[in-house]
């Protein structure tokens, strides 16, 4: 009879409850900020905040990070997610732990049929992916909150009910050492696709849920397999069905294998069961030990507004998406991005309440493109009709032979950070500008989110500013209070180079054609605004337009 190892568990780390102020007696403790779930969205946005300057508190009912059992979860880091990581000072600590890649194999039968090198479109300093196990990426934002010290972490605390007022959220919580009350101006629901919260309000989230049945096997090999993400669309050795394989941190590979709709997910997790999906494909005299297996079917919903008075939802609590391409733990990370500093410049008292409605505008026109994506990735890996069996493999015979067709072959677009479209805030629309590195005037290079690291503050690129029209908008700002810092590319006083004109075409900047243009990112490192020979009062109207105060005269602004 064959033996089947476990491979020790993860020691996850264990933070120690600590009994709050409301817990010695008095009134409940009112606060500006509570952040409910410490998840990937909870945390970047505490860490976010945290990042710059402002304080809030974090609650989560366990003690530790991840899930207990050391599953995988979510695995694949997207790009913007790692530059959201740099700017928070810890995305050097999660690609040197994980693995980098930007190469995808994808296989019909035994052939390959596509292949992509995300690689090649990329400028950013970051990697186009990792995979990283999802409570490691919590354990390193946790120990930066720790290292900032403007979260109050609570930990071993449950919400038990929420009473929603105009102004503010009273929560009830109760700990190991009894119940207590405390007051949010502003309550964060990060507490995932189950929320409570969200329960309690009585919100409609439109779900559906998926009959595609599939199984994770986080596994440990003898001798390693290439570091490339390959995927079968009809993999011999699964039936015809659909695998991918991963290798994360720790040497531990993720293979998913698709299941028949009605398997039985106890059967299907069984190790003897697992080891033969694992031999059919390696070989029989295959070496490895298992980490963790666990069988999944998912679903999605989408709320009708991210924002319901003083509550805001972020992540799988606003919406949950099928895991192809990695849509899942990168979009509640880019929500976070995007609430956070909107949420900081409201509580300084530099934007209006009205400011934090485009978050919701913003992030739900991106989940609602994510939707559409991925269920098409579902479609074509769980063909639902003849038909679409039909266009599938006609899809994948043609791939065989022509460029054209291979393009058609989706097993998971990648996820990319999403455009926002016009708004009040936005009359352009919005872009993601990657984290590219430009030379100072000493040759040192210098990323663009190191640039957005300190405060809160949206940047302007001014390609090569007149002496004159640069000292006029610092002192325009100076007077105003507007967000912002002026960084001149290239010109006579220049700040940062860009000699082969890499940040003026990912800009979408003519050759040659940039001198005096002024392009605006916002503190999510986002393209708001083009201001072709840009002057003082065309850029403190982009600046009322882009934090909400279009509307207000130009007086100076009281923090």
């Amino acid at each position: 009879m064959t033996s089947y190892h476990f491979a020790p568990p993860y020691e996850l780390p264990s933070f120690a409850f600590t009994p709050p102020p409301e817990l010695q007696g008095g009134n409940p403790g009112r606060y500006p900020i509570v952040i409910v779930g410490a998840g990937p969205a909870g945390l970047t946005l505490a860490c976010d905040l945290a990042q710059r300057g402002v304080r809030s508190v974090l609650i989560d009912e366990d003690n530790t990070v991840g899930v207990r059992g050391a599953s995988s979860r979510g695995i694949c880091y997207a790009q913007k997610s790692l530059e959201i990581l740099d700017r928070l000072g810890i995305a050097e600590r999660a690609v040197a732990k994980g693995v980098a890649w930007s190469l995808g194999r994808t296989f019909s039968g035994s052939e390959e049929v596509y292949s992509f090198n995300l690689q090649d479109h990329s400028v950013s300093t970051q990697p186009p992916f990792i995979n990283l196990q999802q409570f490691y990426l919590e354990w390193f934002l946790v120990d930066r909150l720790q290292a900032l010290g403007l979260t109050d972490l609570r930990w071993s605390t449950r919400v038990t009910k929420i009473q929603a007022h105009v102004d503010h959220v009273d929560l009830m919580l109760e700990t190991p050492a009894g119940a207590y009350r405390l007051q949010a101006s502003t309550l964060i629901d990060a507490t995932g696709a189950n929320s409570p919260i969200r329960t309690q309000l009585g919100l409609a989230t439109h779900a559906s849920r998926s009959t595609d049945r599939w199984c994770i096997t986080d596994v440990r090999f003898t001798h390693p397999l290439p570091t490339e993400r390959w995927t079968w669309v009809d993999a011999p050795f699964n039936d015809g069905r659909a695998v991918w394989q991963h290798l994360m941190a720790d040497g531990v590979w993720r293979i998913d294998y698709q299941m028949p709709e009605d398997a039985d997910p106890e059967a299907i997790s069984q190790p003897e069961v697992a080891g033969s999906r694992l031999r059919a494909q390696l070989g029989p005299d295959v070496e490895f030990e298992f980490v963790w297996i666990g069988p999944y079917g998912y679903r999605d919903h989408l709320l009708d507004d991210f924002r319901a008075g003083r509550v805001f939802f972020i992540g799988d609590a606003a919406h949950v998406v099928s895991p192809f391409g990695a849509r899942g733990g990168n979009t509640g990370m880019q929500d976070a991005a995007n609430l956070g500093w909107k949420l900081a410049l409201v509580e300084q008292g530099l934007a209006p309440d009205t400011l934090l409605d485009s978050y919701s505008a913003e992030r739900r026109a991106a989940c609602v493109e994510n939707l559409q994506v991925t269920s098409r990735s579902a479609r074509f890996l769980a063909p639902r009709s003849p038909a679409e069996h039909t266009l599938r493999r006609a899809v994948l015979a043609l791939a065989r032979q022509h460029p054209f067709a291979r393009a058609l072959v989706n097993t998971g677009r990648m996820s990319v950070a999403n455009d926002y479209p016009p708004s009040a805030c936005l009359p352009q629309g919005a872009r993601s500008v990657q984290n590219l590195a430009l030379p100072d005037r000493q040759g040192r290079p210098t990323a663009l989110m190191h640039l957005l690291r300190q405060g809160t503050h949206c940047l302007g690129l001014w390609f090569a500013p007149t002496t004159g029209a640069r000292a006029e908008a610092e002192a325009r700002l100076r007077q105003t209070g507007l967000p912002a810092r002026l960084v001149a590319i290239g010109g006579p006083e220049a700040d940062l180079h860009d000699p082969d004109e890499v940040l003026a075409r990912h800009l979408g900047l003519a050759p040659g054609g940039s001198a005096g243009t002024l392009c605006l990112l916002r503190p999510d490192a986002y393209l708001a605004a083009t201001l072709p020979a840009c002057t003082a009062d065309a850029l403190i109207e982009a600046l009322r337009v882009l934090t909400g105060q279009a509307a207000t005269a130009l007086e100076p602004l009281t923090a």
